[in-house]
């Protein structure tokens, strides 16, 4: 199954800045090869179901390896099977009726 998730992921107890946690969860995105968007509070992912959620867990393996001892994940997912989405699809349908 085809699955576009908005994955937020927060350590805690590591201090103000979060930039170096955010950066490692990035790379561990980055190296699964699926399709994603880093935006201001997340990161847009697809790609099937499984392969997604194996990087979210890879996330808060990375970000707790690195010492933090919590970590807070916000996510939103949404999957289809009346026909094939994908996130530029989505983006794509709404700034056409935008230009309208």
């Amino acid at each position: 199954m085809h699955v576009i998730v908005d994955l937020c992921v927060v350590p805690l107890g590591v201090g103000v800045s979060v930039s170096a946690h955010v950066a490692e969860c990035q790379r561990l995105i980055e190296n699964s090869g699926l399709h994603h968007r880093m935006h201001a509070y997340g990161t847009n992912i697809e790609g099937p179901w499984d392969e997604v959620m194996a990087v979210v867990k890879s996330c808060h393996e990375g970000v707790h390896a690195m010492g933090a001892p919590r970590i807070t994940t916000t996510m939103k997912m949404g999957t289809r099977t009346d026909r094939e989405q994908h996130m530029d699809d989505k983006v794509e349908s709404v700034e056409s009726l935008r230009r309208l």
